[in-house]
């Protein structure tokens, strides 16, 4: 029998959305999410079903980790067949973190998995909780001819749909926290919910979901600045147990040119460790060769980010590290989008 409405599935982790404010002492508390319909009458109002699950203890977005992130996958897989949409509410810190990792650990997805979270709790006055909660399950919920508008993992803040691994948090204080620097947005909430279809992924439907879970940890960010220690970047670059770098460069995937720089990456790249390089500016990306203090990394062997966003880079790189690639093959399966997160 065919279900008048959708099924969504609210997994909260933890984060301030889930959070109220003791008007006593003034500091924040996590509610019982369990009476989220209680919290928010309006979530009665939708046209949907909605279920809730949540952390057991819910967690700082701080202290996420890969092992949250291979749970957030192992709930969806449970309930993958009998539920139409999902949104997850964390915290905004790591928001782009986890749900860029959450893009590649769910192989073959055909269904919507929303992201959302809150800059003020759910009982602030000025809160802006409700509406991205609201909108975030009328997202999941949108159907055409029974088939899901969103066919990937999203992100949904402040009157924004973005594809989840081209986003990057750049406020601590705005309502308007996140950004897609190098993709358009997937759709905007204002009187009518729309979307921007030219820009949406459409799924194979035929295939069934499969879970990435193999997610090697021995990675590092190495950020690039000015008078940066010889000796700090050796001591890195010489970790024992170090498996990949993210190498976040100047500008078009810039470095600096001295020789002692450039022998530490191809020292490294010759024991087989990848090295990638990615932009620290706001958009844009990486074009290695296009100036000297880059053509030098792309001697040495390193791989092009491209216009990856650094969160989306450090989760496929531990995927990739998790699949045993052969080193020869790395360089092309990174260079390559997997879930639409670069170009």
């Amino acid at each position: 029998m065919k279900k008048n409405v959708p099924d969504i599935l609210l997994i909260y982790t933890g984060g301030t959305i889930g959070m109220v404010k003791d008007y006593k002492s003034n500091a924040l508390k996590p509610f019982d999410f369990e009476n989220i319909k209680v919290k928010i009458p309006e979530l009665k109002l939708l046209d949907c079903k909605i279920e809730t699950t949540a952390f057991s203890s819910p967690i700082d977005s701080s202290d996420m980790s890969p092992e949250y992130w291979v749970m957030i996958a192992e709930i969806i897989e449970k309930r993958y067949d009998d539920i139409d949409g999902f949104v997850v509410l964390t915290g905004t810190d790591t928001m782009s973190y986890t749900a860029s990792a959450i893009s590649f650990i769910l192989g073959n997805l055909s269904k919507p998995v929303i992201f959302t979270g809150s800059q003020l709790p759910i009982g602030d006055l000025r809160t802006d909780a409700k509406e991205n909660l609201i909108t975030a399950i009328q997202v999941a919920a949108a159907q055409e001819n029974g088939v899901p508008r969103i066919q990937e993992v999203g992100l949904y803040f402040e009157y924004k749909l973005y594809r989840a691994n081209r986003t990057t948090k750049i406020s601590s204080e705005q309502f308007e926290a996140f950004e897609s620097p190098n993709y358009p947005y997937l759709g905007e909430s204002g009187v009518h919910l729309n979307f921007n279809d030219q820009w949406l992924h459409k799924a194979d439907r035929t295939l069934s979901l499969k879970l990435e879970k193999d997610l090697h940890a021995n990675v590092v960010i190495l950020k690039l600045f000015p008078g940066i220690n010889r000796d700090l970047v050796e001591h890195i670059l010489n970790f024992p147990k170090l498996e990949g770098v993210i190498l976040e460069t100047y500008g078009a995937g810039n470095a600096l040119t001295d020789s002692w720089f450039s022998d530490a990456l191809k020292e490294t790249i010759e024991k087989e460790i990848p090295v990638i390089n990615v932009t620290q500016c706001n958009s844009g990306g990486v074009l290695m060769g296009h100036y000297e203090t880059s053509m030098q990394l792309k001697k040495a062997g390193v791989i092009s980010g491209k216009n990856i966003t650094t969160e989306s880079a450090i989760a496929k790189l531990k995927l990739l590290l998790g699949k045993k690639i052969p080193f020869k093959n790395f360089k092309l399966k990174f260079e390559t989008s997997i879930h639409g997160e670069m170009n």
